[in-house]
């Protein structure tokens, strides 16, 4: 009698999995998912306009509470092992608990970084957002010899220019290694690099026209170009291995059907 009980139990568990898990596989769930994002960033975007409105409070509190039933229901569908198993997963599921922790909080600001960390879940619910942070992710370690890089080269341009133009502009653009740094990182970015740095040192020092022009071609066109190059490396490697696996499968078919048709062959040669 127990027996038949705990089977009749099982079976109607996983009645009840199956059931949740169509509901999360629905072709409009995560579209919901998406909608509700957006509009609790439209929330909290009024919420810089209009401070402590109840309306609009009472509205993210509803929200966080779906996104608990979307994470239960998630957990349930998909089996907690199936569900920790992606890190996106645990990405959402870390953003929500989060919010819950620290919605009763004194910490104020601590709350408002929790709320609008909850947009970032756009990542794992967008799978093209989802792959180009993936393939950022995966480019970091190849980065990291171009990250080495640009520091050898900053650290170079500015010592340089600390030792000939600390004299020339005020100390805060070259009067040391660090504001050097700072200046080199406006230049690269092209932030009133003409205007404000390079014509009045050139005024001064005529020859560091070349510093600055050698600096821009290495620091801001070469580097920046290598690391736009592995970033797209990595964004078609995904690509590049879905179709390795394609034509992999479609060469392990073709070997299967040919050993089908050369056994149908000795078959019909052995009845003959």
């Amino acid at each position: 009698m127990d027996r038949k009980h705990n089977d009749k139990m099982r079976q109607e568990n996983s009645s009840f999995r199956e059931s949740v898990r169509r509901i999360v596989e629905h072709q409009y769930f995560q579209p919901f998912v998406i909608g509700l994002i957006l509009f609790n960033g439209l929330i909290i975007i009024t919420e810089t306009y209009i401070t402590g409105n109840q309306f609009l409070i009472t509205l993210d509190k509803i929200i966080v509470w779906i996104f608990v039933l979307e994470l239960v229901l998630k957990i349930i569908g998909l089996g907690s092992r199936t569900y920790f198993s992606d890190k996106w997963n645990i990405f959402d599921f870390s953003i929500v608990v989060g919010s819950l922790v620290f919605y009763a909080t004194p910490f104020v600001s601590v709350m408002r970084l929790i709320r609008v960390l909850r947009l970032i879940r756009m990542i794992p619910a967008i799978p093209a957002l989802r792959k180009i942070i993936d393939s950022l992710l995966k480019s970091v370690p190849a980065l990291m010899g171009i990250l080495g890089l640009s520091i050898l080269i900053f650290s170079i341009y500015a010592i340089i220019g600390t030792t000939f133009f600390s004299d020339v502009l005020p100390a805060e653009f070259f009067g040391s290694f660090h504001s050097s740094l700072f200046t080199l990182l406006q230049v690269v970015t092209f932030e009133s690099w003409a205007s404000q740095v390079a014509r009045p040192i050139m005024h001064e020092v005529p020859w560091a026209w070349v510093y600055f022009v050698s600096f821009i071609i290495i620091g801001a066109l070469v580097i920046l170009n290598l690391v736009v190059a592995v970033i797209l490396s990595y964004l078609g490697q995904d690509d590049d291995n879905v179709r390795e696996e394609q034509m992999n499968q479609l060469f392990r078919e073709n070997q299967e059907l040919k050993k089908d048709i050369q056994e149908i062959k000795q078959i019909l040669l052995e009845k003959k």
